[in-house]
C-alpha cells in the first residue's frame, strides 16, 4: 500500500519512536506519583519532551508547554480560556471543526475573514478590515488541512499584537515542516498535534501558552501536586494537566521531535513541497482532473485536494483503495474551508505527503490515476 494521508495521521513514523513507546510500556510508571525510578524515569521523559518542544518551537520556559491528547484538546483549551458566550471572535475562511464547533457551542459571534486560495495578501486585508475592537480574540490555523493553503499567520500575529488582541494559531499542518514561534508571534497560544508532523504516536498534541495568558481547565483531578488543595494548581503545566499522562505517546513524541530536529523542518518542506510538485504536474496531464494548486508554490505545503470529472469524490477515493492507494475523501472536517474555496458541494480527495514518502510512490500513484480516469466514462 502506498499511504497518501499524512494529513490526518503520519503512518510512517521514525523507528525511535516505536523503539521509545514499546519501552515505556516496560520501564515508565506514572509521573509525580511516587519517588520511585519507574515513576522519575516517567518524569524524565515527560520534562524532556516539553524541554524538545520548548526548545523547536520557541517557548521561553518548558512548563508553558501543555501535553495533550490532540490538536482539538488543545484548541477547545484555548478556546474556553479566551471566549465567552457571546464573545465576538475572528477566524479565518478555512478553520477546521476543531475551532468552528467549540465556537458555536459556546454561542460566539463568529466574524470569517475569507480569502480566495493561495491570495495571502487578500486575506490579509480581510483580517484588517474585520480585527475591530469588539473582538475578543482572533484564531488562524497556519496551513489548511484541506488544500495545503499556507495561510500569512506571522502578518496575521503582527496585526494581532497591534491592536492587542489574543491570537490562537492552530498549526495542526505545519508543526514539522513550517517554522513555529510562540515568541516570534506572541501568540496566547499554539495548538499542534503529535501525530501529523511531529511524527509522534496517535493521543498526543501539544498546547503551547503564552506567559501572559489567564487558563481554564477543561478537566479537574490529581495531578500530583498541591494534593491538599481542593483546586487546581494555579501554576502550568499542573493547572491543565489533571489526570494521568500518556507517557507511552510523551516518550514516542520525545523521539518525533528529535527527528524533526535533527532533519530541520526546512529539508522536511523541500521534500514535501517536491512530491507535491511531482504529483500536481502529473495531474494536470490527466484529462478530467481539477486540482487545487498554487503554481509557484509560494504558499503551499505538502497537501494537494483534487477532483476527478464526473466521479464522486468518495468513489474516487475507494477506486484508489482498492488500487493500493490510501487517500482521504469528502469534507475533511472543515466545510468552511470548502465553504470559502468552492467545493463544499463536491468535497475533494486529498493527497498529503509525509518526509517518508517517495518519488517512486508518488508515479504509482499517478499511473493509477491514468487508469482510474478513463474507468470513469
Amino acid at each position: 500500500m502506498i499511504y497518501l494521508d499524512s494529513a490526518a495521521t503520519t503512518m510512517q513514523k521514525p523507528p525511535a519512536v516505536r523503539r521509545a513507546v514499546s519501552a515505556a510500556l516496560g520501564r515508565m510508571a506514572s509521573p509525580g506519583r511516587g519517588g520511585h525510578r519507574p515513576a522519575m524515569l516517567a518524569a524524565e521523559t515527560v520534562f524532556a519532551c516539553r524541554q524538545a518542544a520548548a526548545e523547536l518551537f520557541q517557548v521561553p520556559d518548558p512548563e508553558q508547554v501543555i501535553l495533550t491528547g490532540s490538536a482539538t484538546q488543545g484548541l477547545n483549551l484555548a478556546i474556553k480560556a479566551l471566549v465567552r458566550p457571546g464573545d465576538t471572535v475572528l477566524i479565518s475562511g478555512y478553520e477546521h471543526n476543531a475551532v468552528t464547533r467549540p465556537l458555536h457551542a459556546l454561542g460566539a459571534q463568529v466574524k470569517v475573514a475569507a480569502g480566495p486560495l493561495f491570495r495571502p495578501e487578500a486575506l490579509v486585508r480581510r483580517f484588517e478590515e474585520l480585527l475591530t475592537p469588539e473582538v475578543a480574540c482572533v484564531i488562524c490555523t497556519h496551513v489548511s488541512n484541506v488544500f495545503g493553503y499556507v495561510l500569512p499567520v506571522e502578518t496575521v500575529a503582527a496585526l494581532c499584537l497591534r491592536r492587542r488582541t489574543p491570537l490562537i494559531v492552530d498549526a495542526s499542518q505545519s508543526a514539522g515542516c513550517l517554522p513555529v514561534s510562540l515568541a516570534d508571534w506572541g501568540a496566547a497560544f499554539i495548538a499542534m498535534p503529535g501525530h501529523k508532523g511531529l511524527y509522534g504516536p496517535q493521543g498526543t498534541g501539544l498546547l503551547l501558552c503564552g506567559a501572559e495568558v489567564k487558563t481554564v481547565p477543561l478537566l479537574e483531578g490529581g495531578t500530583g501536586s498541591a494534593s491538599a488543595s481542593q483546586e487546581m494548581p494555579a501554576f502550568l503545566p499542573d493547572r491543565l494537566e489533571a489526570g494521568t499522562h500518556n507517557v507511552c505517546g510523551a516518550a514516542g513524541l520525545l523521539e518525533g521531535l528529535h527527528y524533526v530536529r535533527r532533519r530541520g523542518t526546512a529539508d522536511i518542506l523541500a521534500h514535501e513541497q517536491a512530491l507535491l510538485r511531482r504529483a500536481a504536474q502529473g495531474l494536470a496531464e490527466i484529462p478530467g482532473v481539477r486540482a487545487g494548486v498554487d503554481p509557484m508554490l509560494r504558499c503551499q505545503a505538502g497537501v494537494l485536494s483534487f477532483n476527478l470529472e464526473g466521479m464522486d469524490c468518495e468513489e474516487a477515493a475507494a477506486a484508489l483503495s482498492e488500487r493500493g492507494i490510501a487517500l482521504r475523501a469528502g469534507l475533511h472536517c472543515a466545510p468552511l474551508a470548502h465553504q470559502t474555496a468552492g467545493t463544499f458541494q463536491t468535497g475533494t480527495v486529498r493527497a498529503s505527503f509525509s518526509a517518508f514518502n517517495t518519488a517512486r510512490e508518488v508515479d504509482r500513484f499517478l499511473r493509477e490515476m491514468e487508469r482510474l480516469a478513463p474507468a470513469r466514462r
